[in-house]
């Protein structure tokens, strides 16, 4: 099958296949829509089973990035890039210096930065080889990892959410299940425990639940358990595709929002969630706050913006809600249309 063939092919502008022997490196760089300017959208290292499997997720990341940088108002297009390999083992200066080379080639229709498997130490090596990158650390004039902003965005996120379907002006008091624990997850739990909300958290490292249980009070459950919260709010903040055919059956929440990226297996999902009486506030426009910082600090703009540019996200999904209210369609294709008028 070819890449044109994929069922996540969406006229994306550019595909690269990028490799290098020596390092090892295994990547795919894919340009979605570059209307709004560059392609801007971070690089995840995963052990995908296959190429073809990191194609798709490269295709749906890119995808969902031009949708993100457009309901966010920024200046940039989306892209994404995948590195095929174990974050864990595979890692090295030379891989990331490989990747900033291919990613010079593209010229600066594409900028890259940290996402899933990747940090600002990688983002180092790679700047070492083209000036396209963002989400660097401080020595080298960056802002860090934005997975803090990205943590706020969903948590004002949450607000509005609760505000809109509940009635009620913050989480306090109300239980969140949260499924994933990685730096994002972890700094909403920590927002969220702060605010009086009622944490049920599951991550793949037992080592997080364990802290979250010390810091937060937290009840911990299974990654397989957590689908089945009795909880007022559901919070996916690990990998995509957990609304689906199955889970959803198993949802006992008022409200899903959470930082996870492609949250919706397919796109008829968000139409189930609707009928089922499940708010869901689209992923593409929760989580934008790590892709507010990087683009403010990759154009150079004042870093005090930032925050109120983050908060700003809770204006957007009431936006998204009450278009949805209005129009009786699901928050998914509410936010799909809005995000349509922003970049084609």
């Amino acid at each position: 099958m070819s890449i044109f063939e994929l069922p996540d092919f969406d006229g994306h502008e550019q595909v690269v296949f990028a490799s290098d022997s020596q390092s090892g490196l295994k990547a795919i760089i894919a340009i979605h829509n570059t209307h709004r300017g560059p392609a801007m959208g971070g690089c995840r290292m995963w052990a995908y089973p296959d190429s073809t499997v990191a194609a798709t997720d490269a295709l749906r990341l890119a995808r969902g990035m031009t949708y993100k940088n457009a309901m966010a108002g920024l200046p940039i297009g989306g892209g994404k890039a995948v590195i095929i390999g174990d974050a864990r083992t595979s890692k090295s200066p030379e891989l990331f210096r490989a990747l900033g080379r291919a990613i010079d080639q593209l010229g600066g229709r594409y900028i890259t930065a940290e996402d899933v498997g990747t940090s600002p130490a990688d983002m180092t090596f790679v700047r070492e080889q083209t000036r396209y990158v963002a989400g660097l650390s401080g020595d080298l004039g960056g802002t860090g990892d934005p997975s803090p902003a990205t943590a706020l965005g969903v948590f004002v996120g949450i607000e509005a959410a609760v505000r809109h379907r509940l009635g009620v002006d913050s989480v306090n008091g109300l239980t969140v299940a949260v499924q994933g624990l990685g730096h994002v997850g972890y700094d909403l739990a920590r927002r969220l425990h702060e605010a009086g909300a009622r944490l049920i958290v599951a991550d793949i490292d037992r080592a997080n639940g364990e802290r979250a249980a010390a810091e937060f009070g937290a009840s911990v459950v299974s990654p397989d358990e957590i689908v089945d919260a009795q909880a007022d709010v559901f919070a996916p903040c690990a990998l995509g595709a957990v609304l689906n055919r199955q889970t959803l059956p198993r949802l006992k929440c008022s409200v899903v929002a959470g930082a996870a990226n492609n949250q919706l297996a397919t796109d008829d999902i968000g139409e189930m969630l609707r009928d089922a009486g499940v708010l869901y506030a689209p992923d593409y426009v929760i989580n934008a706050g790590g892709i507010i910082k990087v683009c403010a600090e990759y154009l150079q703009e004042p870093v005090d913006s930032v925050e109120d540019r983050v908060r700003a996200i809770s204006g957007t999904l009431d936006e998204v809600f009450q278009m949805a209210e209005r129009d009786g369609i699901a928050t998914s294709r509410a936010a799909d249309t809005l995000a349509r008028t922003r970049f084609a």
